[in-house]
């Protein structure tokens, strides 16, 4: 089979396609989007007509791909690490429902923050989950780790969590494919109350789960994906997790690193392999990216005087992605860090497009808050959160996905007013909607901006499931028709939007105000698209 050059999230689809999917879910999310936009854009999903739409979140995702998964057929689910948290019923679930056709969740963790509110690991969740979790440490590993994956999770008939992180998935290598798989038939599972997890049968199904986890265990060791290398000097004895085993072959050019290593790229770790590694070296330092799940382990169990190096005592550091560098210096090779920037370059942070709806949707809010007192704007999770930086200083919380509405009703609870919510159209899909839902039942006196670009802008522009539907959505739920307006968000109509605004903030009820303006990014390249096309 052919070799291509292939970002990890990249190899991971074409792995998925290569290993006879019938379907990918997810919700756009940084690192993970590329995945299913690779699958979105392929003509190989197409011919072998691979469902591969945007789920509405990452919880409808997992439920879905588990449905398509009791149908026989094998699937994938991807989102990033917070996205996990959204899905996590489901997700942990799974593990008790175990799965029919294979099935393989994928979380791009995003250690430094580069696009996140946090640095959390998903390992943890597949440890609490208690289902095994695979952890490439290159773009060709992460491509074979699939198809392993499908057969590990239709052998076990349980899910796979595929743990990458955002350097995997957005770094290029050469990938060897292998030759791709004809999909699974449609087969309902063999024992029909599998997936139903009422108490006396969830119970069954749990033990079934732990009697399972020595089945993991030898899986982790026959694989061949753990490896013991063998070292010469004893003096210290290396576990490298993941891509941080990269990190470290990095720094030997020759590939020749004088101790012992134990690269770990599936889980539960080979406790034989652990033990191994312990006995032969006076200390154990312990490479990986994300927290110190493994070293806090290894600093319980083998708590017998040897030194554990790691995050917890400082050899790395406890926040940030890793690197190459950060490892040379753990390991006293030298620091091959560059001068540091000079302070005559000027930082620029980012701003939002020129023409951006949201703009002008910021300048008419600000002008009526203007004259009440600061605090009273609950953000979300897109392009406009950056309203909370200059020139607007326009908003005054981002949580998570879907907090704005929530917020702005617990603030209007303690007394608040006006209270402001500002959400985008796909954020207001994905998990605002309830929110309203308790506005309206409790008539909250809040004002909800639901920004509509008719895009998820923040992540590339991919389909909204909002789109055409937000006001069928917001009188379905109970707002009032007459507190339910459409604006356009253009400078030749502020003064009217500026006063609607001003009347709808002194109603003491939900109010629901709707800025509508095609996102610049996606109308300038469909304009290009259009042109292109005569």
């Amino acid at each position: 089979m052919q070799k291509l050059l292939l970002l990890g999230d990249e190899a991971i689809a074409q792995s998925a396609l290569d290993s006879g999917i019938s379907g990918i879910y997810a919700y756009p999310g940084t690192p993970s989007t590329e995945i299913t936009e690779f699958v979105q854009h392929s003509k190989q999903a197409k011919e072998n007509n691979v469902r591969s739409s945007w789920s509405t979140n990452e919880k409808t995702a997992m439920e879905a791909a588990l449905g398509m998964s009791y149908a026989g057929k094998r699937t994938m689910v991807c989102m990033k690490h917070v996205g996990l948290n959204v899905a996590a019923d489901a997700f942990v679930n799974s593990a008790i429902t175990g799965v029919n056709g294979g099935l393989i969740v994928v979380a791009a963790d995003d250690p430094s923050m580069h696009s996140s509110q946090n640095e959390q690991d998903s390992r943890f969740f597949g440890k609490f989950a208690l289902i095994p979790v695979l952890e490439p440490s290159n773009q060709q590993e992460a491509y074979d780790m699939v198809r392993y994956g499908f057969e590990f999770s239709e052998k076990f008939q349980t899910p796979v969590l595929m743990r990458i992180t955002t350097r995997l998935a957005h770094s290029r290598a050469g990938v060897q494919r292998q030759e791709p798989l004809a999909q699974n038939a449609l087969a309902v599972p063999q024992d029909p109350r599998q997936f139903v997890l009422l108490p006396a049968i969830a119970r069954k199904r749990y033990k079934l789960l732990l009697n399972n986890q020595h089945g993991f265990e030898n899986e982790a060791i026959t694989s061949g994906f753990n490896k013991y290398i063998e070292g010469k000097d004893k003096s210290l004895g290396i576990i490298a997790c993941g891509i941080a085993y990269n990190y470290l072959m990095e720094n030997y050019s020759d590939r020749n690193v004088p101790y012992p290593i134990l690269k770990i790229t599936q889980y539960p770790i080979p406790i034989e392999l652990l033990d191994k590694l312990y006995t032969e070296c006076d200390e154990i330092m312990v490479l990986e990216e994300g927290y110190p799940i493994y070293e806090e382990l290894l600093k319980g169990s083998l708590a017998k005087g040897k030194k554990i190096k790691g995050r917890l005592d400082g050899t790395i550091p406890m926040d940030g992605e890793l690197n190459p560098n950060i490892v040379a210096i753990a390991l006293n090779l030298p620091d091959e860090r560059g001068d540091a920037i000079p302070d005559i370059v000027a930082g620029r942070p980012p701003s939002m497009c020129v023409g951006c709806s949201h703009i002008d949707s910021y300048n008419a809010i600000n002008e009526v808050l203007n004259t009440y007192s600061k605090g009273r704007v609950f953000s979300d999770i897109g392009c406009y959160t950056l309203g909370a930086l200059a020139p607007f200083d326009a908003i005054n919380s981002c949580v998570d996905m879907g907090a704005s509405i929530t917020m702005a009703k617990g603030a209007a609870d303690a007394g608040l007013f006006p209270a402001v919510s500002v959400i985008g159209d796909s954020t207001f899909t994905h998990s605002g909607i309830t929110g309203l839902i308790d506005a309206v039942k409790d008539n909250s006196p809040i004002t909800i901006f639901i920004l509509d670009n008719f895009t998820t802008g923040m992540t590339g522009g991919q389909e909204s499931s909002a789109t055409n539907r937000i006001e069928d959505i917001c009188l379905g739920v109970g707002v009032l028709p007459e507190h339910l307006h459409v604006i356009k968000p253009l400078k030749n109509q502020h003064d009217e939007n500026v006063k609607l605004i001003q009347t709808e903030l002194e109603y003491h009820g939900v109010s629901v105000i709707i800025p509508r303006r095609e996102c610049i990014q996606t109308l300038n390249k469909r304009m290009r698209d259009k042109f292109k096309n005569k």
